[in-house]
């Protein structure tokens, strides 16, 4: 069988689920999440209710984002939950997480993301960054560590650019798989998310691209590499050397790039 049963629940595969299981690390996450009434709290795939219990026991609501629905459906069937408890059974890549906010509030958002959309549903969640607080998730260990990479670092790359336009990143607690059931086979750590309050004015999706282009070739130079995008006069009017590579550029010459090309 491809799914493993935990506590009355098959952890599936297509959905990406480990359970987590450690009550150390659970009140380690926690107390780095850090669960406040002031702020609207919304976790993404509760799982079997891991976080979502001493999240709880801290706060008076709190909303959750699930998409099996098997999940869901054991949640809705505690009257004690229901109280405290909003359920969307939902896929959290295209969840308009706006229609959570009430009145001022910002959101905290945390959960144990699924490895296998990790990515896609980051850059989903930082359309919403002028509405967040402050995120806290789970992810596989390589992953946090391409969103906190400094510039010059072979894990810097384009999630970094991207992460860190939109966030102030930091990694808050190594996780061992030993900590999971069933255990993953890669290990994983919670990254802290921290919105940026001014961000430079500049088309994400501009920036994105570069980005793309940029680290698609990483072994060749930002000649090569942004050569659908600049042309070689370019480079010295925006004061760069042509032979570096894309890893060698800071978010600063990624976000002078994207503009430059948005004027041209």
């Amino acid at each position: 069988m491809t799914d493993k049963v935990h506590l009355g629940h098959r952890a599936r595969k297509r959905f990406g689920q480990n359970f987590l299981t450690d009550d150390y690390i659970i009140g380690e996450i926690v107390d780095a999440i850090a669960p406040d009434d002031n702020f609207v709290m919304v976790e993404i795939g509760p799982g079997l209710g891991a976080l979502t219990f001493p999240v709880m026991e801290q706060v008076e609501h709190l909303n959750v984002v699930e998409l099996d629905r098997d999940l869901v459906q054991r949640f809705e069937e505690d009257q004690l939950l229901k109280r405290k408890l909003t359920v969307y059974q939902a896929d959290a890549m295209k969840f308009d997480f706006a229609q959570l906010i009430t009145g001022d509030k910002k959101m905290k958002l945390f959960g144990n993301l699924p490895y296998n959309i990790s990515t896609p549903l980051l850059f989903h969640l930082f359309e919403f960054c002028d509405q967040i607080s402050d995120m806290h998730f789970m992810l596989q260990k390589e992953v946090v560590d391409r969103m906190c990479a400094e510039p010059g670092s072979k894990a810097f790359g384009k999630l970094s650019v991207m992460t860190q336009y939109y966030c102030d990143a930091e990694p808050v607690v190594a996780v061992d798989p030993n900590c999971f059931t069933p255990a993953p086979k890669v290990e994983s750590a919670v990254v802290r998310l921290m919105p940026k309050q001014v961000r430079a004015d500049v088309d994400t999706k501009t920036l994105e691209k570069v980005a793309s282009a940029a680290f698609n070739q990483r072994r060749k130079t930002i000649r090569n590499s942004l050569k659908d995008v600049l042309d070689v006069a370019d480079f010295e009017t925006l004061g760069l050397n042509p032979t570096l590579r894309a890893e060698s550029l800071t978010l600063d010459e990624f976000i002078a790039i994207a503009q430059f090309v948005s004027q041209k």
